[in-house]
């Protein structure tokens, strides 16, 4: 049977930035409400045709979010935990799955095992917590002991998750949010550089507490099949396809796209696939020619993954990252303002979103290359009752495709535009306009 995650389409939600929280948080901020804001977006969501929400940073921290303060408390900057049970709730009565940002590799600074290091230095209890304590070295906040920092961040920490302590106080962290909140699943942050027996013993420790508990991992660099699989992870971040869709048609070469989705032949529809995300450049600002927009995003939902919109992505908004902020990619949006921004774009993503849910082949269907030239690309995706071809053209002229179809004869559905085109002798004729594309259904006679 397929679990929720194999057939899901999710929705992407940086949430301090899109309710433009401050950018710091002290311990004396007063909680602002601003679940309220985000509660608005799930009718959006449901519109849209996703069905699952990666939403993430969540909990209490002192800046960005990702230097967590408090694992058990919502950043007060966004709400307190009965605003996030609320919003759960709203989600799953939409039909939409929900999962938070798990930030396990390092904590901040504030947070409680930390500042009883600093407080007690070696007889505190929790010097074991984090890697590399060293009493005979300093750091750059002069705390008078070293340790290792991610990335060399120094409010960024890392935890030591060989420590069976501080693996059982995460997996207790998992427990509490699955009882609390009611989530779905978590999503790692920093998993390609996390420790790959805790992976292991989170995935057994999960499996039991919630039914079909997913979890995802952020890996950029790697080969995927060393966490995804049936000990450690269910799904990673795929940044190879990522770098292909919008490469591949920057510069006009379907090539490297195929090659990536051939290369990941044999765990690419386990992978969570996305066009950018809140530490990337928008796609609407990396494409050369806004005209791929729509391919790169029929692309996306037609390949083997489990396809991503991350917020304002359905309305073509552009981000570009600066040497020293994020900002630009993580802005304030109100659903209301969104809305307006509705546009051709937002009904195409509408529509792939309830093609890839109807349609079995896109949740693990198999994939197989029908056509590839520069410039055009023709794939189907089949399971047992489904085979769908997807025809795509980046050339700004008129194009037309002989693809084969693999029965003999009957007709070729475009499920976007409802338009349907005869084929026989195992053969599709095809005629694509300048930078379009087609999703079409096979129908035998």
């Amino acid at each position: 049977m397929v679990t929720w995650y194999e057939k899901a389409v999710f929705y992407h939600m940086y949430p301090l930035g899109m309710t433009g929280a401050p950018l710091e948080n002290s311990p004396n901020t007063p909680v602002v409400h601003r679940f309220e804001e985000l509660n608005k977006w799930v009718p959006h969501m449901k519109d849209l045709g996703c069905t699952a929400l990666y939403i993430g940073p969540l909990f209490e921290s002192s800046s960005h979010g990702y230097d967590t303060r408090d694992y058990r408390l919502t950043d007060r900057r966004l709400g307190d935990n009965e605003d996030f049970i609320h919003f759960v709730k709203l989600c799953h009565q939409a039909g939409i799955r929900v999962v938070v940002d798990g930030v396990f590799n390092h904590t901040g600074r504030e947070f409680f095992a930390f500042r009883d290091i600093q407080e007690k230095r070696e007889h505190s209890p929790y010097c074991g917590w984090y890697r590399g304590v060293n009493f005979g070295w300093d750091n750059p906040f002069h705390d008078g002991f070293s340790y290792e920092a991610w990335q060399g961040h120094y409010e960024l920490p890392c935890l030591n998750l060989q420590n069976p302590e501080v693996k059982q106080y995460l997996f207790d962290v998992i427990r509490y949010w699955i009882d609390t909140f009611d989530i779905d699943g978590i999503r790692l942050d920093c998993a390609n550089v996390m420790d790959f027996q805790f992976m292991k013993e989170m995935r057994a420790a999960t499996a039991p507490m919630k039914k079909d508990f997913w979890l995802m991992g952020e890996v950029i660099h790697g080969e995927y099949s060393r966490w995804v699989n049936d000990e450690m992870l269910h799904s990673v971040t795929n940044y190879e396809l990522h770098k292909s869709l919008y490469s591949g048609l920057n510069d006009h070469n379907f090539f490297e796209i195929a090659h990536n989705v051939r290369r990941l032949q044999n765990i690419g529809a386990r992978l969570y696939t996305f066009l950018d995300n809140h530490d990337e450049n928008r796609i609407a600002s990396k494409l050369k020619e806004k005209a791929h927009l729509p391919l790169a995003w029929l692309l996306l939902y037609t390949l083997p993954g489990i396809p991503s919109v991350y917020y304002g992505d359905e309305w073509a908004i552009e981000g570009v990252r600066t040497r020293d902020s994020d900002r630009a990619l993580r802005p304030a949006i109100s659903m209301e303002n969104g809305q307006k921004l509705d546009c051709e774009l937002t009904e195409l993503i509408r529509q792939l979103g309830q093609i890839h849910t109807e349609h079995e082949c896109f949740h693990g269907g198999q994939y197989q290359e029908l056509l590839l030239t520069n410039r055009q690309y023709a794939f189907s995706r089949s399971s047992e009752n489904s085979l769908t071809i997807t025809a795509a053209n980046s050339d700004d002229g008129e194009s037309t495709l002989s693809i084969p179809v693999g029965v003999s004869a009957g007709q070729a559905v475009n499920l976007i535009d409802g338009t349907s085109i005869p084929f026989e002798n195992g053969r599709l004729t095809l005629t694509l306009p300048g930078n379009s594309g087609a999703v079409l259904e096979i129908r035998e006679d």
